[in-house]
C-alpha cells in the first residue's frame, strides 16, 4: 500500500526524464522537480487551501447549530430530518455538479472560490450534521439543565457548553470535510472552466497533458499536494481518536 507513496517521492527526486528511467533510490537527489512544481502549481495549492478552509468553516458553521437543533426535537421528527439529510448523500455528484453549473452561470459564480466553497459544502454539511448530532446526543442532560438553571439561554448554552464539549466531533467533521474538498475533482472540473481559480487536482490533471516528459515535476506536485492532508491528519489524530468522556472532562 505504501509502495506508490515511496515511488512518488523517489521519482520526484530524480532528474527530469521518463519515469521508467528512474533509479530505485535517488543517489544524487535533484530538487529541480520541486522548483518547477512550486513555480507552476504554487497558485493552485493556495487556491485549494483557501477553498478547503472555506468549506470547513461554512460546513461547521451551518451543521453545528443544525445538529444541536435536532437534539431538541422529538425523536420522530429528528429521524425524519436525518433521513432527508442522508438521502441527499445518495444523489450522484455529477447530477449536483450539472445542476450547480446552470445556477452558477446565472449568479456569476463560475470560476470563483466562493462558488467552489458552496459546491463542496453540499457534501460537507450533511456529513457534519450526522457526526455532530450523534455526538451531541451523548452530552449529559444534567450539564445543559444546570446551565439553564443558572440563567443561560439556549444560544448561550450552545456557545458556552455544547460547542466546547463537542470539540472532538467538530474536529472530526472538519478533517473529513477538508480532505473531501482538498481531493475534489468533479466540482472543480465542472465549475471552473477557465481563469486563475484552479485547485491543485486540476493543476495535476492539466500538468500531465502539458509536461508528460517531466515526471519529476509531476510527482513533486503530487508530493506537495499530499503534505497538507498528511499534516492535518497527524495534528488532528488525537482529537479524532479521543472519546466523549475526555471532551467532557475539559
Amino acid at each position: 500500500m505504501l509502495f506508490p507513496v515511496y515511488w512518488m517521492v523517489n521519482t520526484s527526486l530524480q532528474p527530469a526524464g521518463g519515469i521508467v528511467r528512474g533509479d530505485w533510490f535517488p543517489a544524487a537527489p535533484d530538487l529541480g522537480g520541486y522548483a518547477t512544481a512550486l513555480r507552476d502549481q504554487g497558485g493552485h495549492l493556495v487556491t485549494s487551501l483557501v477553498v478547503s478552509l472555506g468549506s470547513v468553516a461554512l460546513s461547521l458553521g451551518l451543521a453545528a447549530p443544525a445538529a444541536y437543533g435536532l437534539t431538541l426535537l422529538r425523536a420522530r421528527r429528528t429521524r425524519l430530518v436525518l433521513l432527508g439529510v442522508l438521502v441527499t448523500q445518495m444523489v450522484p455528484g455529477i447530477v449536483v455538479a450539472d445542476t450547480l453549473y446552470g445556477a452558477y452561470a446565472e449568479l456569476g459564480l463560475l470560476n470563483s472560490s466562493p462558488g467552489l466553497v458552496l459546491a463542496d459544502s453540499t457534501a460537507g454539511v450533511p456529513f457534519a450534521i450526522v457526526v455532530l448530532h450523534t455526538f451531541m446526543r451523548t452530552i449529559p442532560r444534567e450539564i445543559v439543565e444546570a446551565a439553564r438553571m443558572d440563567g443561560a439561554g439556549r444560544l448561550r448554552v450552545f456557545r458556552s457548553v455544547v460547542l466546547p464539549l463537542s470539540v472532538n466531533a467538530l474536529v472530526t467533521a472538519g478533517v473529513f470535510t477538508f480532505l473531501f474538498t482538498w481531493g475534489d475533482f468533479l466540482f472543480a472540473l465542472t465549475l471552473t472552466t477557465s481563469g486563475p481559480v484552479r485547485p491543485i487536482t486540476l493543476g495535476v490533471y492539466d500538468y500531465l497533458g502539458a509536461h508528460t516528459g517531466q515526471w519529476n515535476a509531476v510527482m513533486a506536485t503530487a508530493v506537495l499536494a499530499s503534505v497538507p492532508a498528511a499534516l492535518l491528519l497527524v495534528v488532528a489524530q488525537r482529537f479524532v481518536t479521543s472519546g466523549a468522556t475526555r471532551g467532557a472532562d475539559r
